[in-house]
């Protein structure tokens, strides 16, 4: 219900803010740009692509998805198969278990959940959606209302939408593209942002759901995983930005590797057909990129019509007022439509970064801002659309409310560290 509501309020809002540039403004083609425009077409005033246009991306990515989902699906079919899924839940179920205390002990859920982390731990979407689609899959075969978001699959999507990364390696490369005299500045904020925001989800969630977060276990694995951040902070703080690239894909593409060598080692010793079990997870991973064409196509369709009605330049000028008003330093609002979009668009929010780079010079406090904002959380609504869409959830309850506060904080922990780091940058 929630959600239905936020996107009848994207779409009414997105028409109204048109309709007064239309009849106030005298910009009469603003609709049929918001409609047909392209971004690729040099007489498209907006410089956005429209509805048709935003419709075929959406379906064009849930097509070059289905590659990944099968791949990994299908590894993670021989891993269940050959049972490290369920060697993998036991390991972390001291933790989990009073994390989603609605989950049973050693439950496959367990695996998928803490694989979905580890990709997105180390920057690497293209796995971490298939292991977050599984581990919905897996939660919600113990869902009792098949249509309303449970406790453990909330708890699961805020934490994985809070979006903890060691290193915003994407950052990173757009910044030193950009020729940024540090391209690697923005990497002790951004960590430090994200597990704020994740800090935050959890208490959140865990407030609502009573759950009591000052037990020895949870206790234990969180300070166990701030330590090996913090570890992992000072190294690479001492490199230079190559170092960062070749740390970085050493440590996530290894990851990866190493993954598919053990499950494969597992599944010989097992004794299991290896590629019958692949082939039969893979089928899934299709199946489960086409499910979820519907749920993409209506929040892009509704993000790209905010965007092209021109709703957000309205809201940033607003603030932009509002705080010239009271007399306070204005240079984080620069930043700020990096950090508005960056829960609706990812792609979108690269882009405004990217924007922001080019307007300010890329070594600017708002540029530098902007890295940390697109750095340091995931892209709620299209977190929300895939993975409750995946498995046709209707009612997500207090999800995307606790996701957009835990985004608020992630923020407001962004121009903090800002401020905090450099000071004196214009």
């Amino acid at each position: 219900m929630a959600l239905s509501r936020i996107w009848s309020a994207f779409i009414i809002v997105a028409i109204v803010v048109a309709s007064v540039k239309c009849i106030f403004f005298g910009q009469s083609d603003i609709f049929n740009w918001m409609v047909i425009g392209k971004s690729s077409d040099p007489l498209n005033p907006l410089k956005l692509d429209g509805i048709i246009e935003t419709c075929s991306i959406a379906v064009k990515l849930c097509i070059e998805l289905v590659g990944t989902l099968a791949l990994f699906m299908g590894f993670m079919s021989i891993a269940e198969k050959a049972g490290g899924i369920r060697l993998l839940s036991k390991i972390i179920s001291p933790f989990f278990s009073k994390l989603f205390p609605e989950v049973p002990k050693g439950h496959p859920a367990m695996g998928h959940m803490i694989m979905n982390f580890s990709a997105n731990l180390l920057g690497l979407d293209n796995a971490a959606t298939p292991f977050g689609i599984k581990a919905m899959e897996s939660l919600q075969e113990l869902n009792p209302n098949k249509n309303v978001a449970s406790n453990p699959q909330i708890m699961f999507l805020c934490l994985h939408a809070a979006g903890l990364c060691l290193i915003p390696v994407s950052v990173i490369a757009i910044r030193s593209t950009q020729n940024a005299s540090d391209p690697t500045d923005i990497f002790i904020p951004c960590m430090i942002v994200t597990f704020v925001g994740t800090m935050a989800a959890m208490l959140i969630v865990s407030f609502k759901q009573k759950i009591n977060l000052l037990q020895p276990a949870i206790l234990t694995w969180v300070l166990g995983i701030s330590i090996v951040i913090a570890a992992i902070v000072w190294y690479v703080s001492s490199l230079n930005a190559a170092g960062v690239t070749s740390f970085s894909g050493l440590l996530s593409g290894g990851l990866i590797l190493l993954i598919f060598l053990l499950i494969v080692l597992g599944a010989l010793y097992k004794k299991i057909d290896i590629f019958d079990a692949f082939v039969a997870g893979a089928k899934g991973g299709f199946e489960t990129a086409i499910k979820i064409i519907p749920y993409l196509v209506g929040i892009l369709v509704a993000v790209c019509m905010l965007r092209t009605s021109g709703t957000f330049d309205v809201v940033m000028n607003g603030i932009k007022h509002v705080f010239l008003f009271f007399g306070a330093d204005t240079r984080f609002v620069d930043a700020l439509p990096t950090a508005l979009i960056r829960p609706l668009s990812g792609g979108a929010a690269r882009g405004m970064m990217v924007s922001t780079m080019i307007t300010n010079g890329p070594d600017s406090f708002a540029s530098r801002l902007s890295g940390v904002f697109q750095g340091a959380s995931d892209t709620t609504f299209y977190v929300v659309a895939v993975y409750f869409g995946s498995v046709s959830i209707r009612n997500t309850r207090y999800a995307i409310g606790s996701m957009l506060l835990a985004d608020l904080i992630g923020v407001i922990t962004a121009i903090t560290m800002a401020y905090l780091f450099w000071p004196t940058l214009k």
